[in-house]
């Protein structure tokens, strides 16, 4: 079991507003006891931070914000020492425009690191293609000092680095195994299959944005190259290491995500799949939220599940890009409900067959924040979106969405306790804390021995202990079940039965099968075996 820690939001040790190094040592007997494995650190890297880290000006030192190199030698050290790895974040589709590399590229056309960035000129006056960012209009910026266009498939403060010039390879492959010999023991890889491009950069043809640009995966992700250039990271990096590498994959189907993860093809060991992260998005994109619909739900876990049988599969339901899932996938409208509600999706996900990441501040059930105007914001995606939509008119409707799935949701400071600032730091934070943290905090959750953390820490012993939890084949029971998903995990003679009411209503459901049956877990009382309460989960050994 894997939690990712967001490091500027996660504890101040020395009380500037900002997370750290030294306060992730402070928490890592937390940790232990929490029951987790291996921490997975978004980037702590040297970074003028115009995306929160995802922008790197130096691969090799970190950024002076959290700390020191001593500071990260020590905390792998110590975390080491209490049997918990620790997973760095691989950020290799895009640098900063302030890496030594950017910078002397831009200098001129013929300049040695020319070729590290993907440079072209414009087309009719314009940019040369009609590709839209993740994050600005065009995905292209025009550079004065030359007179060509950078590519940026997100900030213009993030170029995009040529993956197809070997020499860049060979030095980030050289980066790389620093990491390792430190003693780092795996990758999260940012976006990894948006490394290759589609040869010769066409046109999208799909819906032109709100500035007339095409956002078009089909150029940019799982590219005919990919596979070649993980494989041969896996060559120059990997093999012979005990170590893992999960890839972040936007834009993967299951045949596809089936080839990452195939042990033969040796490109990835798991995948970031998000296609149950889309379920409430539109055609256009996140920002159109529709209906979120269970059937769908049950259908894209049940052929992911399908998918990863030969391989391993990954399983969160939230993460730093993510909002809340308790404000997300139900409807809570009490305590009672949150703390139910959380242990429910917590049974759903974490007791599928795969490596879990909990995401911090998921233990304790924390929620979307109460955000009031653009100035608490912090997310550049979020501020570039509502600033184009306000030009459109369209200001309020985007603010409705930025609450419901900005990315600021997910990055508000841990709530430690209900002192000032939430226990996370003296000094006023980088972002505000959220208003709930004098009832949602760690230090309550742990005086309450039926709380959502004493949850998640009996859940997790399980899973990380539990033959048939962790190899266990998955079966779907009752897929038509508009309220109820449900499933079995059986390995040989051993097996179980998870049952979790995604409904806030009482449903009725079939238990007979189960009476007198050991009751593993259970979120609520309940007299009544053929009626689920709301939220209810129940895990049953069979």
């Amino acid at each position: 079991m894997i939690y990712q820690l967001y490091p500027r939001s996660f504890f101040d040790a020395n009380h500037d507003g900002i997370g750290d190094i030294r306060g992730i040592i402070e928490k890592l007997d937390y940790l232990k006891e929490l029951g987790i494995g291996a921490i997975w650190l978004n980037p702590i890297y040297a970074s003028p931070n115009d995306d929160m880290g995802y922008d790197i000006s130096d691969y090799q030192s970190i950024m002076k914000e959290f700390g020191t190199m001593e500071d990260f030698d020590e905390l792998l050290a110590r975390a080491h020492e209490k049997g918990i790895r620790i997973i760095m974040d691989l950020v290799v589709n895009h640098s900063s425009d302030e890496h030594a590399w950017f910078i002397q590229s831009r200098k001129s056309k013929d300049n040695p690191y020319r070729d590290f960035y993907i440079w072209r000129e414009g087309k009719d006056g314009k940019e040369p293609n009609n590709w839209a960012s993740f994050f600005t209009p065009s995905a292209w910026k025009l550079d004065e000092e030359t007179g060509e266009y950078y590519l940026h498939l997100f900030s213009e403060k993030q170029p995009d680095l040529n993956w197809e010039n070997p020499k860049l390879r060979e030095h980030i492959y050289e980066m790389i195994n620093w990491w390792l010999d430190k003693g780092v023991d795996g990758f999260r890889m940012d976006v990894i299959n948006l490394i290759a491009k589609r040869q010769g950069l066409p046109d999208g043809s799909g819906e032109k944005n709100l500035s007339g640009y095409v956002f078009c995966p089909e150029n940019f992700a799982n590219q005919e190259r990919l596979g070649e250039y993980l494989k041969e990271m896996r060559r120059k990096c990997f093999d012979g290491r005990d170590c893992m590498c999960v890839g972040e994959t936007p834009f993967v189907n299951p045949e596809t995500g089936r080839k990452y993860i195939d042990p033969k093809e040796k490109e990835l060991d798991m995948i970031f799949q998000f296609e149950l992260m889309d379920i409430d998005s539109g055609k256009s994109g996140k920002w159109e939220m529709i209906p979120y619909d269970l059937s769908k739900f049950k259908s894209i876990l049940h052929k992911w599940q399908d998918a990863t049988q030969e391989g391993w599969g990954s399983l969160f339901w939230s993460n730093h890009d993510q909002p809340r899932p308790l404000s997300r996938f139900v409807n809570v409208t009490s305590e009672e409900m949150r703390i139910r509600a959380a242990k429910m999706l917590a049974t759903a996900m974490h007791l599928l067959r795969g490596t879990s990441f909990i995401y911090q501040g998921e233990e304790i059930g924390m929620m979307n924040a109460s955000f009031t105007s653009l100035s608490q914001l912090r997310d550049i995606e979020s501020i570039e979106y509502y600033n184009a939509a306000k030009k459109a008119g369209r200001a309020d409707e985007a603010w409705a969405a930025i609450l419901r799935k900005g990315r600021d949701n997910a990055r508000t400071p841990m709530q430690w306790d209900d002192s000032v600032h939430a226990g996370f730091s003296d000094h006023e934070p980088w972002l505000m804390v959220n208003e709930n943290y004098r009832n949602i905090n760690v230090a309550k959750a742990r005086e309450d021995k039926e709380s959502i953390w004493y949850y998640y820490q009996k859940l997790i012993r399980f899973k990380s202990s539990d033959e048939t939890a962790i190899y266990g084949a998955f079966e779907e029971l009752c897929p038509e079940h508009p309220e109820v998903f449900s499933y079995r995990r059986s390995l040989e003679e051993n097996a179980y039965v998870v049952i979790c009411n995604f409904s806030a209503d009482k449903v009725s459901f079939d238990m007979s099968g189960y009476k007198k049956k050991e009751l593993l877990f259970h979120n609520c009382e309940n007299e009544s075996e053929d009626v689920l309460l709301g939220y209810e989960a129940r895990v049953i050994k069979i």
